[in-house]
Order: C-alpha cells, then structure tokens, then sequence
C-alpha cells in the first residue's frame, strides 16, 4: 500500500517544533556569546547570592521529597491494600488537594496562623499568653508543609496504580506464607511501589522548583524568585539566563529521572500482571488499624483542602459587604477567555502532532514530538526568560522592530508562553486516546480513498471527542491556575484571577484574596471529578 507523501506535514512540523522549543533553544544560545562581563557577573553571583539560592533550593527539595513520598505512599498503602469503612470515600478525597494551587495554601495558613490572625489572637485573649504561640508561618519549614500537602496526590495516584495492578495477590501470598503485616508491606508492597513513588516524587520536585508564588510569599531566596530579582529588580538580563540555565538543567535531571521510573513502572505493571490479582482481597481492618487508616487517610485531605477552603471562607464571610464585585467579574472574565483560547490553541497543536506522529511515526516526527512533550517540565520564571530573550535581541539588532510591543504589549506573548508549556498536557491526553484506536481503522479508510485531513475529520475525531473534551479541560484549568508566566506577560489591565489573587494577599488584603482563590480552587475541582471517575471506571 503506498505511503502517504511526507512533504506536506514536514514543514509546518518543523515550524511548530521551533516555535514551541525557542525558549529552551534561547537559554542555550545564551551562553554562546560569553564574554568577561558574564563571567564576572557569575563570579558575583557564587560570591553573594547563589549559595544561597542552592542551599534552599536543596533544603527544600529534599524536604519535599521526604514527605510526598511518605504521605503518597501511606495513602496508597491505606486505599490499596486494606479495607475500613469509608475507604471508597477516601478514594476521591484524598484527590481534592489536586484542586488547590499552592499558593493558595499558602495564603489561606499564613491568614490564620499568622501572629495577628485570629487563632493566636484568641489564645493570647483567652490563655493570657504572651507574643508570638506559634512558628512563624512564613519560613522554609511552612513552605515544605504547603508542598507537602498540595503535592502528595502525585505520589498517591502512581503508587496507588502500581500497587492495585498486582500488591493485593501477592500480600495475600506472603501472608499464606506465614508473613506478619509488616514484614509484607516492607518486603513485598514497598518493593512493588517504589519505581511509581520515585515518579511521583520527581513530579513533586519539579512543581516544587517551578513555583513562584509561595517561595515569593513567604520570602524563601529560591532559583525561582533569584531569577525574577534579577531580571525585575536588578535589570540583570545575563544574571537571570544564567540562573534560568541551572533551572531548567535541574529539572531536565528530575525529568530523566521521571521517565526512568516510568519505564520501570511500565515494566512492572506488565511482567506482574496475572489472574489472582482480581480475586485477592484487601485486608479488612479492626479496631485501632481502623483507626490509624482513617488518620492516615484523613490528615492529608484536612491538611490540604478541608482546612484551606475553611480558612479563606471566614475573611470571604467577614467583608462579604466590601467584596470588588465589579472587579471580580472583570478579572473572571480575562482568565476565562484567555484560558479558553490558549486550551483552543494548545488542543489544536496537539491534536495536530498527534496526527502527524499516528500518520508518519519516523525518527523526525517522534523527535518533534518528544521535545514538544518536556514543554510542561519548564519552569514559568525560565519560560519567561526564555521568551524575552531573544526578543531583546532583535530589539537591539533593529531598534524600529516592534516585537516587543506585540510580544509584552499584546496576548501574543501570554498565548506563546500558555502554547510552550501547555501543549504537552493535551498531547498526552490525545496519545492516550489514540492509542485506544486500532491503525486498521486507518488502512481501512485509506483503501476507501480517504487520507490526509479527511482521515482525521470523518475516521479519528469521532472517536477522540472524549480525548480532546478532556485535553481542553485540563489545559483551561492549568491556565486559569497559572502565575509565574501571567504574572509578566499579561498585557495592561488584564489581570486574572490568579494574579490579582497573589497581588491582593502580598499586599496582606488577605479578605479580598479569599475570593479569587476559592473560584481557582472551585474550577480545579473539575479536572479532579473527572479524574476520580475515570478511576473508578477502571477499578
């Protein structure tokens, strides 16, 4: 059967690759014009502030790291492997803190453990207690609670996975064997869950690396916030690509890392798969296991969403008079035409490439598509730089050009940076749905004369309706949730949702911000419902 001609795709492949891969391809270029400026300015920068930078950077990670995976892996181990009442509850629950963004989080404690907040007011009015009760909540130990309890779900849904597919037959095995509960989770469940808890956990850090809003809020000197100094209040353009660099070569670690326990995970859940695991049962829990299963499940969804959602309600009821209504509707408005164009245009080059690579899987298209995919692991703050760059070089280079204004003055910058990062979370989601569709569909329909666009019109997208419904979804919620990138690019007087929600609580306006926050938290609720059902469909 002739192949359909290549020409026509290879181009514009090719054209949207660049597009979508000139930040990183920015940073890169860089460091090619260095020079004894540079290399003195990253001379001051190991001499001042880039120790710092790395060692709470580090700190941090590492604390992160530790109590994701202990938090995700005793969540999944509770859901997993053993049964109380509530558990199909807990299921769900315990995917809630997926809906808050954590600079949210942050807000709604630092609002009500501050040392003017009202806990501490009331138990210095009523115990006689003097100065500050608790922990500043404004430090690296709160950031690492923050991302601790927004964070963990990564590590709960793989582990959950991985365990669910063959832990239950061979717990039940270990323990015909004579095995006590303990020695059975430590040599058989742990074992069988840590290649999904190390993914999990790479998950966790690049978000941890990512975020701007709580390390800014809380004054944590992290890579993110140094490179936004640097470039906003210093003016340093050569010290923020510089940082930018280390950024992003860090992350490209964490994504390697990532994929390596994907694929090990991948090999697990095949080689493990046999016919006891749907007959095998968890173990059903009694008395204090009861117990310790409902804190273990209940802790995180308290920590990370009931009292949150708690938290921002009472400033949200206290000053429901004072509320910018009028100013609310204005912000809803420009996140949700922004979110919904940029989730059009990144569904679109998704479903578009995803095509390709179906139509034409060479080295090539794999290639393009495989760069396009490690668009979401880029930092908003090195997207940012990476995007301005090279348009401060052509405003050098022609002073006249105006891509400048169309890039910082307009949407076009914003839809840029929303396209790079964003575009890889809807090409997952239509590679999954493609692979529910067998090729001879397509070598059918190319013996009935229909090939090129016709076979994606009338063939692939009445069957990828789902798919692409739940592309969109997820890329308008990322989008409405999205800081660091909107926090620059956004044009005049279009501030969203998420902006005004971290300028109002800067400003320490927590009452006003309460409102803004809680609709992000009430629209990331849908990629959450969504999620819970397509779960428990599989289960």
């Amino acid at each position: 059967m002739p192949q359909p001609r290549p020409g026509w795709t290879t181009t514009p492949l090719l054209l949207l690759c660049f597009v979508l891969v000139l930040p990183v391809l920015a940073l890169a270029a860089s460091w090619l014009g260095w020079n004894a400026q540079n290399a003195d300015v990253l001379r001051q920068m190991m001499d001042t502030v880039l120790p710092e930078y790395a060692r709470t950077s580090l700190v941090l990670c590492l604390a992160v790291a530790v109590s994701v995976g202990l938090v995700g892996m005793a969540t999944a181990c509770a859901v997993t492997l053993f049964d109380f009442p509530g558990r199909r509850t807990a299921e769900w629950a315990l995917l809630l803190p997926l809906a808050m963004p954590a600079y949210v989080v942050a807000y709604a404690y630092t609002d009500f453990f501050q040392f003017s907040g009202p806990l501490q007011n009331w138990l210095r009015g009523n115990l006689g207690l003097q100065g500050r009760v608790f922990p500043e909540v404004r430090s690296l130990g709160g950031a690492v609670w923050v991302f601790t309890f927004a964070l963990y779900p990564y590590v709960y849904l793989l582990a959950r996975s991985a365990l669910s597919e063959r832990a239950s037959h061979l717990m039940e095995a270990a323990r015909l064997l004579g095995a006590p509960m303990l020695r059975r989770v430590r040599e058989v469940a742990l074992p069988l869950a840590r290649p999904a808890v190390a993914a999990g956990i790479a998950l966790a850090l690049m978000e941890t690396l990512a975020d701007y809003g709580v390390a800014s809020y809380f004054g944590i000197q992290t890579f993110t916030t140094g490179i936004y100094k640097a470039w906003l209040v210093m003016d340093n353009r050569v010290a923020a690509a510089q940082m930018a660099t280390l950024l992003l070569a860090t992350v490209s670690v964490l994504v390697s890392l990532e994929r390596h326990a994907q694929q090990r995970l991948r090999f697990n859940t095949v080689s493990g798969q046999g016919r006891g695991s749907r007959d095998a049962q968890p173990q059903v829990l009694r008395g204090a296991g009861r117990w310790l299963a409902w804190a273990v499940c209940g802790v995180p969804v308290l920590a990370g969403f009931v009292l949150p959602v708690l938290f921002m309600l009472r400033p949200l009821a206290s000053g429901w008079d004072e509320l910018p209504w009028s100013a609310f509707w204005r912000w809803s408005f420009n996140s949700l035409w922004l979110a919904g164009l940029g989730a059009a245009l990144a569904t679109a080059a998704a479903l578009w490439l995803a095509f390709v690579q179906r139509r034409q899987p060479g080295w090539l298209t794999n290639g393009a598509v495989q760069l396009v995919s490690l668009g979401y692991a880029v930092p908003g703050a090195v997207l940012v730089v990476g995007l301005l760059l090279p348009v401060g070089w052509v405003q050098a280079a022609a002073p006249g050009a105006s891509l400048g204004y169309w890039v910082t003055a307009t949407v076009l910058g914003l839809l840029w940076a929303y396209l790079v990062r964003f575009t890889a979370v809807a090409l997952q989601s239509l590679q999954s749905g493609y692979a529910r569709i067998p090729t001879s569909l397509d070598d059918s329909a190319r013996m009935l004369g229909t090939s090129g666009g016709a076979l994606l019109a009338r063939v692939h997208w009445p069957l990828l309706r789902g798919a692409t419904a739940t592309a969109a979804l997820l890329v308008f919620v990322d989008i409405m949730k999205e800081l660091p990138a909107t926090l620059v690019l956004r044009p005049f007087n279009s501030d969203t949702l998420a902006v005004v929600t971290y300028q109002l609580a800067r400003d320490e306006r927590l009452g006003e911000a309460a409102l803004p926050a809680l609709t992000l938290v009430l629209v990331g609720l849908l990629p959450v419902v969504l999620l819970s059902r397509t779960l428990r469909r599989r289960g």
